[in-house]
């Protein structure tokens, strides 16, 4: 059996699928292509101007070679009449079509440029021109051409990874601002420098995080008119509800004055519920903190619901927490818990961490995916009739962020809805 290749490590991969790993292969291939290609380029012109100049000088020696032995002088230690290692395509450009010519070949092992021209009887008489000096020249031309494009390929693909790196480090700020905006910081900007410089030229970078500025200014705006809206609609009906209620007060007992004052108290609730949140989002509230033992904390909150809640306490822990603001998580999970699940109910401590469990068809796909949302409420499973407002447990999220816990929403595998906060442990 053949070992499996390990696939590349995350991290490797990870930067792999960046912009700056990207830059840095399209700048190192297009750097080695070109400098490939004019490497390329510079070698043919050279290597053929050499050639070239070569030839001329072979021709020329022949001249002379062929008017020595025409006059019976001596040829020279270069010249030759039928050499044997003439190459034998220009043995026979000179025997069978008569004419003069050169060619680059081997002799003795050294490169050589041959020049024939037929002689009489079917003869050639040919010329070695040493062509060593000439490769050798040519050789060191290509050591320089490979070794500056190298140098260059170093240069260009440190220049460029700088370049790159000012513009990905704007973008990685970009994105790190808009995660802030994300989490609930309104306040978060970019504030990159040529964006907020007009008569600068701007590139794409500054142009997104003037666009996330801008889009997290008018959020924050439209955010805080509605906090404000929900603050100031929430205050004035407090006023008329608390007389209503009095009035309610006054009326003859019967089930209309039971079912009005019932209504008197929805909406009382529902007014102060809106107040509550709309403290909430604007991140004025802060926790009295204090240390507190969980256990009779949690069967404190339980008996102030005045539902059928099972208390189960694995572990006790000391935290450092708002008593009341705990209270207020755990009584609207459990209220939650009986008006949306089914019995039993059960509250579990294990340490720092409480659980709130029912045994019904659990939380819905939404809240699951996007937690939970102001007036929208799950279905009761019998009719799929909408009950409550669905702030019960917004104000739960919100009031465990002020103690700095968190609020996970999840259904158990074999039925039920399960909300497990997690508090801070005390700090020693």
């Amino acid at each position: 059996m053949s070992p499996r290749r390990s696939r590349p490590p995350l991290l490797l991969r990870a930067w792999a699928a960046t912009l700056y790993a990207k830059s840095a292969v399209f700048i190192t291939v297009m750097c080695c292509l070109l400098a490939a290609l004019l490497g390329i380029l510079v070698h043919v012109l050279v290597d053929r101007q050499t050639e070239d100049r070569a030839r001329s000088a072979a021709l020329d020696e022949l001249n002379r070679v062929v008017t020595a032995y025409v006059a019976g002088e001596p040829l020279g230690r270069n010249a030759e009449v039928n050499p044997p290692d003439l190459p034998a395509a220009l043995r026979e450009m000179a025997v069978q079509h008569h004419e003069r010519g050169t060619e680059l070949a081997d002799h003795d092992g050294r490169p050589t440029m041959w020049a024939g021209t037929p002689a009489d009887g079917g003869k050639v008489l040919a010329v070695r021109w040493d062509y060593s000096a000439r490769a050798a020249a040519l050789r060191g031309l290509d050591q320089a051409i490979i070794g500056s494009s190298a140098a260059a390929i170093g240069v260009t693909l440190v220049i460029g990874l700088i370049a790159v790196s000012r513009v990905t480090r704007r973008l990685h700020r970009t994105a790190q601002v808009a995660r802030r905006i994300s989490a609930g910081d309104l306040d978060a900007r970019v504030h990159d420098p040529r964006a907020e410089r007009p008569g600068q030229a701007q590139d794409e970078a500054a142009a997104v995080a003037a666009a996330l500025d801008a889009m997290a200014a008018t959020l924050q705006g439209k955010l805080h008119s509605e906090q404000r809206f929900t603050a100031d609609v929430s205050h004035e009906l407090r006023t008329p509800l608390a007389g209503l209620h009095a009035a309610a007060e006054l009326l003859p007992p019967g089930r209309p004055t039971e079912m009005v004052r019932e209504r008197i108290r929805t909406m009382r609730r529902l007014t102060e519920d809106l107040l509550e949140i709309s403290r909430l989002d604007a991140q004025v509230e802060q926790a009295d903190l204090d240390v507190h033992r969980l256990g009779p904390l949690a069967e404190r909150a339980v008996r102030a619901t005045g539902t059928a809640t099972e208390v189960n306490v694995v572990r006790d822990a000391r935290v450092e927490t708002d008593r009341r603001r705990l209270e207020r998580v755990l009584g609207n999970l459990i209220a939650n818990a009986h008006k949306h699940g089914a019995p039993p109910v059960v509250v579990s401590l294990d340490g720092p961490v409480i659980t709130v469990r029912d045994h019904g068809d659990g939380y819905p796909a939404y809240l699951l995916d996007q937690g939970p949302q102001r007036f929208r409420s799950q279905s009761e499973p019998s009719g799929g009739k909408k009950t409550g407002h669905g702030l019960g447990l917004t104000i739960a999220v919100g009031q465990a962020q002020v103690l700095g816990a968190t609020l996970h929403f999840s259904n158990s595998p074999d039925g039920g809805a399960v909300a497990t906060l997690r508090l801070p442990a005390e700090q020693r």
